[in-house]
């Protein structure tokens, strides 16, 4: 009998480290191509490319584990999508994002689902409405990447942020629907919709109570046992997967759940008690599990494309036709299906929102054609289409192959790629030297904003004073402190000429760090509460908050 030395019984493993090292490095490396190269190609494609170029030189062959895949990318990249999105904008254009994320999601589904079973008879209806399903959902972070040169209008990407927020979820459950038909061969619309209404309600129920559960209970340990920043953000990561599993535990919607932690992450941050060095921090921690996890994907992606090429040229025999050129005519026509469904969906919502416009203020406008061209072709394709469907079975419950399962991973990957490539050539034509009206009241509320945290910084200045020149002999340098920082709210005072400080001198520059604290706390304090009453917006709050993180961390760590 042989026996396995303890070296090759850890070689799994050190191939598993190994392969996600090489993930990590092509991420890294395909950055640094991104910004070499001179034309403004989008870091995704660059990813794809990288991805391709390891699976057919280095033969890297990666077997995803479907619910492993889904349960490790998709949490934390809806999360921070729903907690990240302007939600005042969200609010405002609801009826554009609703229409955009629930009416065409489900009008692609039935829609490109009919059209890929007649394009393809040999692809069973259940996985042509699943195929459907994983194409619907736009991806905003690749049409940031795109628009990086072109900056799209500020209303169009809050637009499409909440679109892709709402119809990752509707698409993924609609896929879910599709796998478990074609697993079960029944499909009841009655039942489907019970279903969907309990996996919505309390998978948005189930993520808020997460968010809002966790984060009272770590602060309350906090108040009492203090806190770290390790921890803070480290709960800050489980959030997500926590809202997942539980939602998935009682057969709800964990897609939804994770997005709905995300949303009201917003909300809980902002009474949290949490230092300021520890959001500076958290938000860096979060910028980087982003890039890594988009980058991971779509060099997986490109990875995956030699084989399922491979294995989708051999099932294309089934559909009659021999040559491997048909699979590029289906993703072309699938592409062409979802632009013409887009562009009129948008163009019929562009006309209703006028029509409502000219009965209410007695005005005509003509609909924008370079913007609905544009709202077309910025719905590309990326991570959660390819983390969807990746996530179709490997074979039905008699234990046989998935039907067209290696067709389907092709097709949705050929999508991914066209939808990158038309939307990084035709976005920027579209955008450039386009004329929009200008957006009012950001400045001004940013002016109110600040106006109001000034006024706050200074009464609480004025508190902290009286409270220092309680019982002291030297309460006339606390108020002259105090006055300093009043009178202009300015940078500290200046360093003494003299190289070697006294203790009193440095005593009294310990006084002002701690006022000026006080006076930066409050101001925050004050911001977001404006916002929690709505007289300004989140996203407002939010970029003063960080400048107030800044300085706040400057002077706690100031020593």
């Amino acid at each position: 009998m042989y026996w396995p030395t303890p070296f090759e019984k850890e070689m799994p493993g050190l191939e598993i480290v190994t392969l996600c090292l090489v993930l990590l490095l092509a991420v890294v490396v395909s950055g640094m191509i991104s910004r070499l190269l001179p034309s403004a190609l989008p870091r995704p494609l660059v990813q794809i490319g990288l991805g391709i170029a390891i699976g057919s030189i280095a033969h890297v062959r990666v077997t995803l584990d479907p619910e492993l895949f889904f349960l490790l990318f998709v949490p934390p990249l809806l999360f921070l999508d729903g907690w990240r999105i302007p939600k005042d904008e969200l609010f405002k254009d609801r009826g554009a994002v609703l229409g955009l994320a629930l009416g065409l999601v489900f009008l692609t589904v039935l829609g490109m689902g009919w059209f890929i079973h007649w394009m393809i008879p040999a692809m069973p209806y259940a996985v042509a409405f699943a195929l459907a399903a994983v194409v619907s959902p736009t991806d905003p972070i690749a049409v940031s990447a795109i628009a990086a040169k072109v900056p799209i209008p500020r209303r169009m990407m809050h637009i499409l942020e909440g679109e892709s927020l709402l119809n990752d979820a509707s698409g993924l459950v609609c896929l879910r629907f599709a796998i478990a038909a074609a697993l079960t061969g029944t499909f009841s619309l009655g039942e489907a919709a019970l279903t969907f209404a309990w996996m919505a309600l309390a998978g948005v129920a189930i993520g808020v109570g997460c968010t809002w559960g966790i984060t009272a209970a770590k602060g309350w340990f906090a108040r009492r046992f203090g806190d770290d920043s390790g921890s803070n953000i480290l709960v800050s990561l489980l959030i997500p997967f926590a809202a997942y599993l539980a939602a998935e535990h009682v057969h709800a919607s964990g897609v939804l759940a994770a997005a709905a932690a995300g949303l009201s992450m917003t909300f809980t941050t902002a009474w949290a008690s949490v230092m300021a060095a520890t959001r500076i921090r958290r938000r860096a921690v979060w910028d980087m599990l982003q890039f890594t996890l988009n980058g991971v994907i779509f060099v997986l992606l490109g990875e995956q494309m030699p084989e399922v090429f491979a294995a989708a040229r051999d099932t294309v025999v089934s559909t009659g036709h021999d040559s491997p050129w048909w699979l590029g005519v289906y993703v072309a026509a699938i592409v062409g299906g979802l632009a013409l469904l887009r562009f009129a969906w948008v163009w019929v919502s562009l006309r209703f929102t006028l029509f409502r416009t000219r009965r209410r203020d007695g005005t005509h406008v003509s609909p924008p054609r370079r913007i609905v061209a544009a709202m077309s072709v910025a719905g590309a394709r990326g991570a959660i289409t390819l983390a969807g469907v990746l996530t179709l079975p490997l074979a039905m419950n008699d234990g046989s192959p998935f039907p067209a399962r290696d067709l389907a991973i092709f097709l949705a990957s050929g999508v991914i790629l066209a939808s990158l490539v038309i939307a990084s050539v035709a976005l920027p034509l579209l955008l450039r030297g386009l004329d929009l009206p200008p957006e009012h009241g950001t400045e001004a509320e940013r002016d109110r904003a600040r106006r109001i945290g000034a006024q706050a910084a200074i009464a609480a200045l004025e508190k902290e004073q009286h409270r220092m020149s309680e019982n002291s002999e030297d309460a006339d340098h606390y108020v002259e402190i105090a006055a300093r920082l009043m009178d202009g709210y300015r940078d500290r005072i200046d360093s003494l000429s003299d190289d070697t400080k006294t203790k009193r001198q440095d005593e009294w520059e310990g006084t002002e760090r701690i006022m000026r604290l006080a006076a930066i706390r409050a101001e925050r304090k004050a911001i977001f509460d404006l916002a929690q009453t709505r007289e300004i917006n989140m996203d407002t709050a939010s970029r003063l908050g960080r400048e107030l993180d800044l300085l706040d961390a400057r002077l706690s760590t100031a020593r």
